[in-house]
């Protein structure tokens, strides 16, 4: 189960670079244009997936900040989000590289953002939610793109398995 989540971490790296690249060929204008996407726009939705994967980052260590509201804009400016996105991403597998088999199968509790509560629950299905959860907002990104009128990557995983980085999953 561990090799699983090393390769959706890698796979997320490799994902929100393709993504962040393809974000930087946007004008400023279309970068921050309310499209009607959940968060609006691409800055939005951008910084919702970091967002979100601070929220459970400091659940599952209990480290790091974690902003207290689902659409907080972490930062305006895309090579700043791109960085911190980045640093995110590093994060996320230096952590995961640490996990053991037991540690998966292991429970953790938090406290909910939206209706505030607490949750106990195991590791291993709250790590698949964080990276299904990524995928998810990666794809509404991919379609502001395609609103805005640029061509959207390719972001199947599938297609991180025919990378150099993604074969050693393949």
């Amino acid at each position: 189960m561990k090799r699983h989540f090393e390769m959706m971490a890698a796979y997320n790296r490799w994902a929100n670079g393709i993504l962040y690249d393809a974000a930087a060929g946007l004008e400023p204008g279309e970068y921050t244009r309310d499209v009607g996407a959940f968060f609006r726009s691409m800055m939005g939705t951008l910084n919702h997936i970091l967002v979100a994967d601070r929220i459970w980052m400091q659940r599952f260590t209990g480290e790091g900040n974690a902003p207290a509201s689902l659409d907080a804009i972490v930062h305006s400016a895309l090579p700043a989000l791109r960085l911190a996105r980045e640093a995110e991403d590093a994060r996320i597998i230096e952590w995961i590289a640490g996990l053991d088999e037991e540690d998966l199968q292991g429970r953790f509790t938090y406290v909910t953002v939206v209706n505030p509560r607490t949750v106990s629950q195991r590791l291993a299905p709250a790590l698949t939610h964080l990276f299904n959860h990524q995928t998810h907002h990666r794809g509404q990104a991919h379609m502001i793109l395609s609103v805005l009128g640029a061509e959207p990557p390719a972001l199947d995983l599938i297609y991180f398995h025919r990378t150099p980085a993604g074969r050693e999953f393949a």
